[in-house]
């Protein structure tokens, strides 16, 4: 479907992606708690903002790999079903700390987007993971309009899925802040979905 190879494990992956719980969802969780949806949803647009800026760099980079040398492309797959195999490894390995509390401190929301827009940019990793990422999902006879389409589904489920975070979290975000048993959890489920996403998706190349 849209040219996209394996369309439900694409869009399995990605909310899957966004149920691991980082700084951006810690960053709209504690803006909905101090100042409501208003700010929660200010910091979720700085959030989609950050990430939107490097999938546009990821985008332009394999666009140019395609255009050149689309013959790259398998190798670029399987480079991208060993680092999500990498990534849930990390993660199943990782220690979850707890997330500092919020202080109830009342700013405006545009300080809530600048904050969070900080907290994407300063992970250069997403980069990284975009370029790993989109290729799995692409065919030999894919085009740049693949790659926003791509693009495009990441940003809505992202959307869609923030905008749920703080539906929930302006009535629980100081609960769900504190609750580092549900983010280990929900970590080592995620570390486990990744590697078999990268197992099924080496399968097939």
């Amino acid at each position: 479907m849209f040219d996209i190879q394996n369309y439900g494990s694409f869009i399995a992956a990605v909310v899957v992606f966004q149920l691991i719980p980082g700084a951006g969802t810690i960053s709209i969780l504690n803006a909905t708690a101090r100042n409501g949806m208003g700010a929660g949803m200010k910091a979720v647009f700085g959030t989609l903002s950050g990430d939107f800026i490097y999938m546009c760099a990821a985008v332009m980079g394999l666009a140019a790999i395609l255009g050149a040398c689309p013959g790259i492309l398998a190798g670029a797959q399987w480079a991208g079903a060993a680092y999500l195999c990498w990534l849930g490894i990390r993660l199943l390995a990782a220690s979850v700390k707890d997330a500092p509390a919020a202080a109830a401190v009342q700013q405006t929301g545009w300080i809530y987007f600048r904050q969070a827009l900080a907290v994407s940019l300063t992970n250069p990793k997403v980069i990284m993971f975009f370029m790993a990422f989109f290729p799995l999902f692409l065919s030999p006879e894919s085009t740049p309009l693949t790659l926003v389409i791509l693009m495009v589904h990441v940003s809505v489920i992202s959307l869609l899925y923030q905008i749920c975070l703080v539906i929930v979290g302006n009535a629980a975000a100081g609960r769900l802040v504190r609750w580092p048993w549900a983010r280990r959890i929900a970590v080592r489920l995620a570390g486990i979905a990744l590697i078999g996403f990268g197992v099924r998706l080496a399968a097939r190349n």
